[in-house]
């Protein structure tokens, strides 16, 4: 070792027995925590900027690479947690909006039945308003007028049978147009979940690979020791 390395080395052994209570914390503390809390992840993501700092300031790699890999594991996690709350929230958006949408397609049909049958008894009520005055004027006309009456009863009552399909294929329409709608909210929400998952799985490879090279660098310690 150089005599000019001396002071770098010093001050990495320093950092490292500074670094103790921070382990402490994170073994009996935070790893008790749930794996994807945003608390433990915020305080490795923490931890590991800080390990990358010093370590590029004090030319120690490993130091540099273990933070690192503690920073990219936390923030994948946290990435993968936002996603997931994402596609919760989209989901629950789409569902609101379904039902809101339904409910309006429903009253709207109950609207248009209420106004067929209030329009049907209103055309009988003036169709027998007519042969009440019909019969009143003289019988013949009575009868005349009578058959006019059910016929234009009877025109009315198809003009509202036309107009309730009319109706119902529009509020068929529009269910159909929320349907789609809500299943594109909830496929994209999978998507999401989907990606989260993939970016779990590879921050707990990347962790894994961290592990495996600390525990190498840990053996070639040990050997040069002894």
């Amino acid at each position: 070792m150089r005599i000019s390395e001396v002071p770098l080395a010093i001050l990495r052994l320093q950092y490292r027995v500074a670094r103790i209570p921070l382990q402490i914390v994170e073994e009996q503390v935070v790893a008790r925590l749930d794996s994807e809390s945003s608390a433990r992840l915020i305080y490795e993501r923490s931890l590991g900027a800080l390990d990358v700092t010093v370590g590029n300031l004090l030319g120690s790699p490993d130091i540099a690479q273990r933070g690192e890999a503690l920073t990219n594991r936390s923030e994948a996690l946290l990435l993968a947690a936002e996603l997931d709350a994402q596609a919760d929230a989209g989901v629950a958006e789409a569902g609101q909006n379904f039902k809101a949408r339904r409910e309006a397609a429903s009253q709207q049909e109950q609207n248009a039945q209420a106004t067929k049958e209030k329009t049907v008894q209103e055309s009988r009520q003036q169709a027998e308003a007519r042969k009440r005055e019909a019969a009143q004027n003289a019988a013949e006309r009575a009868a005349a007028l009578g058959e006019r009456a059910d016929k234009t009863a009877n025109q009315r009552t198809a003009a509202v049978e036309n107009a309730k399909r009319t109706e119902h294929a529009h509020i068929s329409a529009a269910e159909k147009t929320v349907t789609k709608a809500a299943q594109a909210k909830i496929e994209d929400a999978q998507d999401k979940r989907s990606e989260a998952a993939s970016i779990r799985n590879d921050a707990d490879r990347v962790s894994e690979l961290a592990e495996v090279e600390k525990e190498k660098r840990q053996q070639a310690r040990a050997a040069e020791s002894n």
